[in-house]
């Protein structure tokens, strides 16, 4: 039988018992059955940050670290587009004031007139190869039409048995006409092509160069036109700076623009050379085919002739014979 103290003491330790564990500073650890672990998994999916694999907190969000060589790059750049805005500007400002007549220009003269040629050259040349192949169209035309005719004459000389002879050779005639015109044809479309080729591939290369020439010797004028200016005016310590910057552009433009126009001047008497050979061969070609052609032709347009007989040598018709006098 149990005292009353011995109740009491029973009592007190099974209250230590059952005294929470937050009490005792203790964090309760959940205890979660295998079936439920993937549902609690599912449902904390995007409200816990990224984790990286040592089961640290990744940083989602912080400042961009740029490095040395992607700085110098972009300050390159920079500089690069500064350069290009500048001259772009003063370009600019110089083709203006040249067409308004108030600005000056180098002017070479020589080499400028050479220029002046070429174009005129490439124009007259440009204006030959379209008529040549405008012919040579035409000319595939009328050999169509003279080789259909020649069938035409064909089928009627079959048919017609007195004028067998007469219809037989027109056919030949007309065929042959068609056939000596396909060659023609073919002469002057290799004399278009090769025309083709000097003007846009021979004659366009040393036209880029015209256009490099042109391009430096603006950028020469505006450096030069602006080194006047800044000449001009005062010289102190805040304009000495850019003064010498002025300098040293002009100078490396000037340099540019010599350069541009001795290849250009290297440029326009390798293609004088090369132009005349090539044009030398190609009309005389062309000259022998329609020689040759209308040669061939007429030859073979006598033969035909002698053959067929002339009018008031056949035989008496059936008029003349039933008329004349027994």
């Amino acid at each position: 039988m149990m005292t009353a103290e011995g109740e009491d003491n029973q009592k007190v330790s099974a209250g230590e018992t059952a005294m929470p564990r937050e009490a005792s500073g203790e964090q309760e650890v959940p205890s979660f059955h295998p079936d439920q672990k993937e549902s609690v998994d599912e449902n904390h999916i995007g409200t816990e940050p990224d984790m990286d694999p040592t089961g640290s907190r990744e940083q989602t969000t912080g400042p961009v670290v740029v490095t040395g060589n992607q700085k110098a790059a972009a300050i390159e750049k920079l500089e690069r587009v500064r350069k290009w805005s500048i001259t772009t500007y003063k370009c600019t400002k110089q083709v203006l004031s040249e067409k308004m007549g108030r600005g000056s220009r180098t002017v070479d003269p020589e080499l400028e007139a050479r220029v002046d040629i070429l174009r005129d050259d490439r124009r007259r040349y440009d204006q030959v190869t379209r008529l040549a192949q405008t012919l040579a169209t035409q000319l595939a035309d009328v050999n169509q039409t003279q080789r259909i005719l020649g069938d035409v004459f064909a089928d009627l000389s079959l048919k017609t048995p007195p004028l067998n002879v007469e219809f037989g050779l027109i056919s030949d005639t007309q065929r042959f006409l068609s056939k000596s015109g396909e060659t023609l044809v073919w002469a002057i479309n290799s004399f278009t092509a090769d025309m083709n080729t000097l003007l846009n591939k021979t004659i366009e290369d040393t036209m880029i160069n015209v256009k490099h020439y042109e391009t430096a010797r603006v950028e020469y004028d505006a450096y030069r036109c602006d080194l006047e200016e800044l000449n001009l005016g005062p010289r102190d310590i805040a304009t000495l700076p850019k003064l010498e910057q002025a300098q040293k552009s002009f100078q490396s433009h000037r340099e540019k623009y010599e350069k541009t126009r001795d290849d250009l001047s290297v440029k326009l008497t390798l293609l004088e050379e090369n132009k005349v050979k090539v044009l030398h061969q190609q009309l005389m070609l062309f000259h022998d085919a329609v020689v040759s052609h209308n040669t061939t032709n007429h030859q073979h347009i006598e033969q035909a002739s002698s053959k067929l007989t002339m009018p008031g040598t056949e035989s008496p018709s059936w008029l003349e014979e039933s008329g004349s006098p027994s």
